[in-house]
């Protein structure tokens, strides 16, 4: 490491030799950037369990983006691009616990994902199923709660039992909260909120004066939860795909310029230490906030 300051963007910039970074070619690409992660974590070991790293986020969500390409650069068929994307979703849950989040939110399945080949997503949904049945155990015994957010009428009857066993089995736990957004949009959550909202309103329920955002918010999927501090994209697109979008008004972003199947714990530490190296303001001025929170004794202009 060169003794100058180390430049902690970790934005790609859209290329096709960036788009390519991968695996080895990550690490070499993150020490390129002389990015440090060492005030986080000494090594690439977990730091002990349940102990949040300094400046880490509450909540973080995912959109776990660029399984078919990574399959495809290797002459693989796309349902293995998926399979080693449940692997990568496995350590992340495992890193998650280990880095303290309370929250985890992760877009395994839009609802524009229905547009994809009929075989493709018969291959997800049968992946979604094998997870639930060999991981639930794991992620029970570990202490996850699992929330599943997005619409579920237009499921099959076996999806929907088994969402629901994900959430009636591990509703009692704490130590983070799986929030698995699927069959999502929020474009779709945002606009059924505002029709429960005018229901309300038209059964004489609350006044039309009534509706602010704190009100809308308790409609939306999410009520209950923290905003994402911080939301992470692989595969180097730089966009939200209708994800979480009225939740992340004031979300910091990282772009990782890798595909899903080769976020590893290296890469979580790094959009971490990213995170933490940024002043958040929350349309405020520099110094009101620490951690998200108003400083006592500081009030908002």
């Amino acid at each position: 490491m060169r003794d100058r300051q180390p430049d902690r963007r970790v934005v790609l910039h859209k290329s096709e030799e960036r788009q390519g970074v991968q695996g080895d070619g990550w690490r070499g690409w993150l020490a390129d950037q002389d990015m440090t992660i060492s005030s986080m974590v000494k090594d690439e070991t977990a730091p002990p369990a349940q102990q949040r790293l300094p400046g880490a986020p509450v909540h973080v969500g995912v959109i776990m983006d660029g399984n078919g390409r990574w399959a495809a650069r290797r002459g693989l068929p796309r349902i293995e691009g998926h399979r080693r994307g449940v692997e990568a979703l496995r350590e992340t849950v495992r890193a998650a616990i280990d880095f303290g989040l309370d929250y985890l939110t992760v877009y395994s399945f839009s609802m524009e994902n229905w547009n994809r080949p009929v075989e493709e997503v018969a291959d997800l949904m049968g992946l979604l199923k094998r997870f639930i049945r060999n991981d639930l155990n794991d992620l029970h015994k570990s202490g996850v709660k699992v929330k599943v957010i997005g619409a579920r009428d237009n499921l099959k009857a076996d999806i929907r039992a088994l969402l629901e066993e994900a959430e009636n089995l591990t509703k009692a736990n704490t130590r983070l909260t799986l929030i698995v957004a699927f069959n999502y949009g929020s474009r779709q959550e945002i606009a059924a909120a505002a029709r429960a909202l005018a229901q309300e309103a038209v059964a004489g329920l609350i006044a039309a004066s009534e509706i602010d955002e704190t009100l809308l918010a308790r409609h939306l999927d999410t009520a209950g939860i923290p905003d994402p501090d911080l939301i992470i994209r692989t595969s180097g697109e730089q966009r939200l795909s209708n994800f979480l979008m009225w939740q992340a008004a004031y979300s910091e972003f990282v772009f990782l310029p890798i595909h899903w199947p080769d976020f590893d714990r290296q890469a979580f530490s790094a959009a971490l230490a990213e995170f933490s190296a940024r002043e958040r303001r929350f349309g405020g001025v520099t110094g009101q906030y620490r951690n998200g929170k108003l400083l006592a004794g500081v009030t908002k202009t």
